[in-house]
């Protein structure tokens, strides 16, 4: 009968440490998504860099869409394109055309909001070239 007890103990403990493990691993999946969202930020950045400076240099006009998108050669993994409205899916990037806004819906519901901007301080902004800038908007929570 002891034994029992002891096996009762033991499987307890498992489930105990297992429920913690994925706890951590739910962290862990989180942190990644919101590292995924400043690389892809980043580089749309850098691209929104290149067109300003092809234009400061070469001439010409940039682009008119307020979509940040339309302005970088390579859009963003999982982009899902132009909606009215959120999406159902998770990790996913599209573009808002009511809000004027780039969104990236993470799996948990949260949304990092991204806008155009083309009077950008260079004092408060990274990565901004005369004036165009992406800026990061407060998240949101559905």
């Amino acid at each position: 009968m002891r034994r029992y007890y002891e096996f009762a103990v033991v499987v307890v403990l498992v489930g105990l440490l297992a429920l913690l493990l994925m706890q951590a691993l739910e962290r862990a999946r989180g942190d990644m998504e919101e590292t995924i969202v400043q690389a892809e930020a980043a580089a749309m950045r850098m691209g929104l860099i290149e067109v300003v400076a092809h234009r400061e240099t070469y001439g010409g006009e940039l682009p008119k869409s307020s979509n940040p998108v339309d302005w970088v050669a390579t859009p963003p993994a999982n982009y899902v394109g132009e909606r009215d409205g959120q999406p159902d899916e998770t990790s996913i990037w599209y573009f808002d055309r009511r809000a004027g806004e780039l969104i990236f819906v993470f799996r948990d519901g949260r949304r990092a909001r991204f806008r155009l901007s083309r009077d950008a301080s260079v004092d408060t902004q990274r990565a901004v070239v005369a004036g165009v800038g992406l800026l990061r908007l407060e998240d949101h929570r559905e």
